[in-house]
């Protein structure tokens, strides 16, 4: 089945300079990148991003993380498309908890748990279709993916945007 999934290479993995060693790995899925940037985290962003685990006594270090508190304050965003894309990131991303994934997985062979228990595991995925779409559209606007994949409708108006002087 043809799916789209959601990956971040956290900012731990940009302060290590994983970017390359993250990239060829997955591209052992044979799927394509359909979008791709970089990205400044904002708090809201992190926090609608794990609104799922907000009761979790954990979560503040969580969005820390994620906006680059303790590494690079940023995160690269990428949109994998092609077959069973969700299953095939999964499972070269390896086991959330680096010190139980496969060490041949990214997880497994980059991430850490550091002394205060925080995972810093290198990379998202998404771990299902109804979790990509909404990861995907939290993270990319329409215009952002060079693939179609969810309905979209044009808005006529007037809106402010930086273009180059």
């Amino acid at each position: 089945m043809l799916q789209q999934t959601l990956v971040l290479i956290k900012p731990d993995g940009l302060k290590k300079s994983l970017t390359g060693n993250v990239l060829t790995r997955l591209s052992e899925t044979k799927l394509d990148i359909v979008a791709t940037k970089i990205v400044k985290v904002s708090r809201e962003l992190a926090a609608e991003h794990y609104k799922e685990l907000k009761d979790k006594p954990f979560f503040e270090d969580l969005l820390k993380y994620l906006m680059g508190e303790y590494h690079k304050k940023k995160v690269m965003a990428l949109v994998y498309w092609g077959e069973d894309a969700i299953e095939k990131v999964r499972k070269i991303c390896g086991a959330t908890n680096p010190e139980e994934a496969d060490a041949v997985s990214i997880r497994g062979a980059y991430g850490r748990i550091t002394t205060k228990g925080v995972y810093e595991n290198v990379i998202h995925a998404s771990a299902n279709m109804a979790e990509a779409e909404r990861e995907i559209k939290l993270w990319f606007q329409p215009g952002e993916i060079i693939q179609d994949f969810y309905p979209v409708k044009a808005v006529k108006g007037t809106c402010e945007k930086k273009v180059w002087a």
